[in-house]
C-alpha cells in the first residue's frame, strides 16, 4: 500500500493528464456520427495493439510487483479492446453484405 501511495505522489501530474484524456474521449467519441463508427474503430484497435507491445515491454522491464501488475492489466485490456473491436467491425460489415 506504502508503494502505492508513492507511485500516485511521485505522477500526480500524469494521472490529472490520464483523467482529462479521458473526458476529452469521452466528448470526441459521442460527437462522432454513426456512420465513422467503422473506421474509427480500425484506428482504436491499431492504438490497443501498439498498448499492448508497450505494455509487454513495461513487464520486461518491471523491477516491482506494481509495474508488474499494471503492465498485465494494461496487456489484458488492450486485448479485450482488440478482439471486442474486431468483433464490432465484422458485426458491422456483416450488415453491408447481400443476404441470400
Amino acid at each position: 500500500m506504502n508503494e502505492l501511495l508513492k507511485f500516485i505522489s511521485n505522477n500526480l501530474e500524469l494521472i490529472y493528464i490520464l483523467i482529462l484524456a479521458i473526458f476529452i474521449g469521452v466528448e470526441l467519441i459521442k460527437n462522432v456520427p454513426s456512420v465513422l463508427h467503422t473506421p474509427l474503430m480500425s484506428g482504436a484497435n491499431a492504438l490497443s495493439g501498439v498498448v499492448i507491445i508497450g505494455a509487454l515491454l513495461v513487464m520486461l522491464k518491471a523491477d516491482t510487483p506494481l509495474a508488474l501488475g499494471m503492465g498485465f492489466v494494461a496487456v489484458v485490456l488492450g486485448i479485450i479492446n482488440v478482439v471486442g473491436g474486431f468483433a464490432v467491425t465484422d458485426r458491422m460489415l456483416q450488415m453491408f453484405k447481400k443476404k441470400k
